[in-house]
């Protein structure tokens, strides 16, 4: 399963797949793309030719095949609260 564009908005991401569906996954699934900001959402790039899609500046990877199967991020609440503490520090 390969995807072949990302389009994001405040709520959701758009995945088109290859074979020409699109999945509309909310932001709010995956926790580092929620709190990231516009810029750093928008700076994607495909693994292995669109069976992933990693984001650089939030270190954030997604498996195309885990969207069609409906799985969010399994990241804990203590492992997203010390990444937004690492992250607040750095901005400042």
């Amino acid at each position: 399963m390969n995807a072949t564009d990302v389009q994001i908005n405040e709520n959701t991401f758009t995945v088109k797949l290859i074979d020409g569906r699109e999945l509309a996954v909310p932001l709010d699934w995956f926790p580092r793309l929620q709190h990231g900001t516009p810029e750093e959402r928008n700076h994607w790039n495909f693994l292995a030719k669109g069976e992933g899609i990693h984001w650089p500046e939030l270190d954030e990877d997604i498996s195309v095949e885990d969207l069609v199967l409906g799985k969010r991020s399994i990241e804990s609440q203590s492992s997203i609260g010390k990444w937004l503490t690492k992250r607040n520090k750095n901005a400042v």
